[in-house]
């Protein structure tokens, strides 16, 4: 059973209206990733950052949804391969999409869709759920993410230097975006008719 995602409740009726809705919502969406992304902070032993950006990430794929969500993540991708400094630190092209990190973005891409597709069947509603759907779109960061590491740093060194320790900031991101959105859905409920 399909639901709405929570950017669906003021989706406009006309056609032309909710396509530039969507526009909107997309690059706002690619705009607060990058944003998220400069809030960077460099570990002496890993290529990896410490970011919000895995939040930002988690809360664009369920609240816009799977395909609003993917075409975000692709915007924002595409903004940082023509130059514009939207990955961590400041950083943009090729090479560094195809660095250390790059499975990570790649992995962003599958987390927003995973989010969003689970918030269309209302995983998005309850505390419990929401949790699991952002449990499980990290999960699919590190999925994309750990293997490409491992070609860079070796498989020996992957675990220790692109995931343990991130473990701690991604709980207590997917605790914060986690507890978001079931809240919003409360006001929702609440609210007085027009």
């Amino acid at each position: 059973m399909t639901h709405g995602t929570y950017a669906d409740l003021v989706r406009p009726s006309r056609k032309r209206d909710a396509q530039l809705y969507s526009l909107i919502l997309i690059i706002g969406g690619s705009l607060l990733i990058g944003l998220c992304a400069q809030i960077a902070i460099p570990l002496p032993f890993s290529p990896v950052p410490i970011t919000a950006q895995s939040f930002a990430v988690l809360l664009a794929g369920i609240t816009l949804g799977s395909k609003r969500g993917s075409l975000c993540l692709l915007t924002y991708l595409c903004e940082g391969l023509v130059g514009l400094p939207v990955f961590a630190g400041g950083n943009s092209g090729i090479v560094y999409a195809l660095g250390p990190t790059g499975g990570y973005l790649l992995g962003f891409l599958a987390a927003a869709y995973l989010t969003g597709l689970l918030a269309e069947r209302g995983w998005d509603r309850r505390l419990r759920s929401n949790l699991l759907a952002m449990l499980l779109g990290n999960v699919a960061i590190y999925a994309l993410g750990l293997p490409w590491l491992a070609v860079f740093v070796g498989v020996e060194k992957v675990l220790a230097l692109g995931l343990l320790p991130y473990i701690p900031g991604d709980l207590i991101k997917i605790g914060i975006a986690g507890a978001l959105l079931p809240v919003a859905w409360q006001f929702t409920r609440h609210r007085p008719a027009d």
